[in-house]
């Protein structure tokens, strides 16, 4: 048997078995922000941070398309991992991250 056949291909999986995800999250170290930028810089990259956070959780859930996750699908999914409800500008750009992540 040629070698080439007994190395998974670069998307096989090499698990024996599903690894199961942990909730809830522990969320990583919080660093300050850098000084001295304008106060929309601040509220955009918070707002990108959750909407990351809250696309990654979709996906860990189940929800791969876009247009599975609603607004609510998206809230819910924001109590369960503990972060504060987000605005419709936030479930937007959720959806918007799972759409050019694909």
């Amino acid at each position: 048997m040629p070698a080439a056949a007994l190395s998974p291909l670069p998307t096989q999986s090499t698990a024996r078995r599903a690894v199961q995800l942990d909730l809830p999250y522990q969320p990583v170290e919080k660093r300050a922000l850098p000084p001295g930028r304008p106060r929309e810089w601040y509220i955009t990259h918070n707002r990108r941070l959750k909407a990351m956070r809250l696309a990654i959780a979709l996906l860990d859930s189940g929800v791969y398309v876009p247009r599975q996750a609603h607004n609510d699908t998206i809230r819910s999914t924001a109590a369960l991992i503990g972060v504060h409800p987000p605005s419709d500008t936030t479930c937007h750009m959720v959806r918007a991250l799972m759409r050019y992540a694909r």
